[in-house]
């Protein structure tokens, strides 16, 4: 028998943005598959008091912006990444901050609310070295680095996040981990 609600669960992303435009409901379904680990991201960068309304202020710019999406491109999350991304740049202070607070606590601000920050998975986001490092990188170099060691985006996946070439990606990336590794080879001494 052809269950028609399963297939439109088992659709690809663009299939259900597509869908969307005309049954907006179907829109919720992309926010299922997508927000929890958007969410994981949002707190790793932001904290989790800011977490929740980025990811809704996301999908509210996505389902707003929906009929732009480019249909081709079957995986909606490089495009989901690339607004938390533009939100999160308005959110600087904050991440700032939250840099600053670990370095000095040694605790990530997630670990205190009781937000797993990568389900006991020991990552660069619980480390005061890194911190350092995160908060001397630039904004530009920070998102093309944190899109592929926390969202685990592909180079490809980043350039289109963000909308740039994919070789600024990857002088991004890598002079993001140059400043990254110079700065702990720095605190190791």
């Amino acid at each position: 028998m052809h269950d028609p609600i399963h297939d439109v669960i088992k659709a690809d992303d663009a299939t259900l943005i597509e869908r969307s435009l005309n049954e907006p409901e179907t829109f919720a379904i992309l926010f299922d598959r997508h927000a929890p680990y958007l969410h994981r991201y949002v707190v790793r960068r932001l904290g989790p008091s800011e977490a929740e309304d980025v990811v809704a202020d996301t999908f509210l710019t996505a389902f707003q912006r929906r009929g732009d999406f480019d249909r081709a491109r079957a995986d909606a999350r490089p495009w989901l990444y690339g607004i938390a991304s533009n939100l999160i740049g308005k959110h600087r202070r904050t991440e700032m901050s939250l840099y600053r607070a670990y370095i000095r606590s040694g605790v990530h601000p997630a670990e205190v609310s009781g937000t797993p920050v990568e389900d006991g998975v020991g990552t660069l986001a619980v480390n005061r070295p890194l911190a350092q490092a995160l908060l001397k990188l630039n904004r530009a170099d920070r998102d093309v680095l944190l899109l592929v060691a926390w969202a685990e985006l592909s180079y490809q996946e980043v350039a289109d996040a963000l909308a740039i070439p994919l070789g600024t990606v990857r002088s991004r990336l890598n002079r993001a981990r140059t400043r990254v590794r110079q700065t702990l080879e720095q605190g190791a001494e």
